[in-house]
């Protein structure tokens, strides 16, 4: 039957279109005439007929809508919220379209106070009301500008108990009733009150809007774009109670800059331009070091492919170099727990000169874990080690025999993790 003005229609409804009759929306136009593809009723409005349809819109961010979320990750400039409702959106269905289920918010976007890390200011699970400043190409909203804005319900790291505005010590504005755990949340008006936020409510003195942090809580920050973990004011797993690991504390902010201790720092040459410069991390022959421009020109995509040759070159001479001088070293799996290093050196030391066997073992209990490390002087003669060794029989079991990476795992099971 074919579906005409004021029918009721469900998506595949034969909808009839007269002459001069055009189809509008919830109408598709196939190869067997006009179908309905939303259910509700046929409508024409001035000649062109759609389908007014029963059920709610889909509830889709718009900028300026007011969003109700949850802290679902941390990162180091940004917290990601999940968004559970948009208020401004009274009709429509409650469900969020997939691809806008989540929200960022940045970190000088959180309050109007220097914050370093977003993990300062919010901690994963907490119920925040954020206002949609950006929908395309993602979803980026702020708590800024708007007392109602900011952290609705908070719960505390340690212990999971509600977490209650508190002005008794200075930088931080809530507190924990049941231990001692005292951290600071960027609150809106509604904290503590639910959603609906009575009219005598103030807290955004508590934010101390404008305010610079004491020397105390400076140090305590996540400065440098810093984890949040290694933050204790932004750590959302532990409270106060956790000794701070040394690799994690601050030193007393300086002038122009952070509170963070500086990285130590590793004299390298830059494998790209061949200059003297600094890494953070111990240089790997091998790897690529490369100076502060060379990265920029990398990352921009202006390093030419005869630099990049060149670089590789580089590389390889080096390798090759740390190879002659380090030696060749193997990864032996499946060792039977009752070999002892000795027997590792005696069964790999007919193919040729070693300089280093190491027989892995549990730090706590010193059994061995079943693995371990060769290293040969000569790559020709781990070449052969392999060729023979692998797959053979040692001390009761079949084991593996191949050459190890810089990072301690085989090259071949690295690939399989990829």
């Amino acid at each position: 039957m074919v579906a005409t003005v004021g029918d009721r229609v469900t998506p595949g409804s034969p909808v009839e279109l007269g002459p001069g009759i055009e189809a509008g929306e919830g109408i598709h136009i196939s190869e067997n005439g006009a179908v309905a593809v939303l259910p509700g009723h046929l409508v024409n409005q001035s000649g062109v007929i759609s389908v007014e349809s029963s059920v709610p819109p889909i509830n889709t961010p718009k900028r300026g809508d007011i969003l109700i979320g949850q802290v679902n990750r941390l990162n180091e400039k940004t917290a990601e919220i999940r968004v559970l409702h948009i208020e401004t959106n009274e009709g429509g269905h409650r469900d969020i379209p997939a691809l806008k289920l989540f929200a960022d918010i940045y970190v000088s976007e959180i309050v109007d106070r220097f914050i370093p890390s977003a993990g300062d200011a919010m901690r994963k699970r907490d119920i925040v009301r954020a206002k949609v400043i950006n929908v395309e190409p993602m979803l980026k909203a702020s708590t800024k500008g708007d007392p109602d804005l900011g952290v609705l319900f908070a719960t505390c790291p340690p212990c999971g108990a509600p977490l209650e505005a508190s002005d008794k010590t200075h930088d931080f504005n809530v507190e924990c009733t049941r231990c001692n755990y005292r951290g600071f949340r960027a609150l809106s008006n509604g904290f503590g009150h639910g959603f609906e936020i009575p009219e005598d409510s103030n807290l955004q003195k508590l934010n101390r809007p404008g305010q610079r942090w004491s020397e105390e809580a400076e140090s305590m920050l996540g400065h440098d774009g810093a984890r949040p973990y290694l933050s204790p004011v932004a750590d959302h797993r532990r409270g106060w109670i956790h000794d701070i690991p040394a690799t994690a504390r601050r030193t007393s902010p300086t002038r122009g800059g952070g509170g963070r201790s500086r990285r130590e720092m590793f004299p390298a040459i830059c494998t790209l331009c061949g200059e003297k410069t600094e890494v953070p991390f111990k240089p790997t022959p091998g790897k690529p070091l490369r100076c502060r421009k060379c990265m920029e020109k990398v990352d921009s995509g202006k390093a030419s492919k005869e630099d990049l040759a060149k670089e590789r070159e580089v590389m390889m001479e080096a390798r090759s170099k740390a190879q002659k001088q380090m030696g060749i070293k193997l990864f032996i799996g499946g060792i039977s727990y009752e070999a002892t290093e000795e027997d590792l050196r005696e069964a790999f030391a007919i193919h040729g000169q070693l300089k280093d066997v190491h027989l892995a073992v549990d730090k706590d209990t010193k059994k061995p874990r079943g693995f371990g490390f060769v290293t040969f002087s000569k790559k020709k003669d781990a070449e052969a080690a392999i060729k023979n060794m692998n797959k053979s029989e040692f001390k009761g079991r079949k084991i593996s025999v191949e050459e190890s990476s810089s990072a301690g795992r085989s090259k071949s099971k690295r690939r399989r993790r990829k």
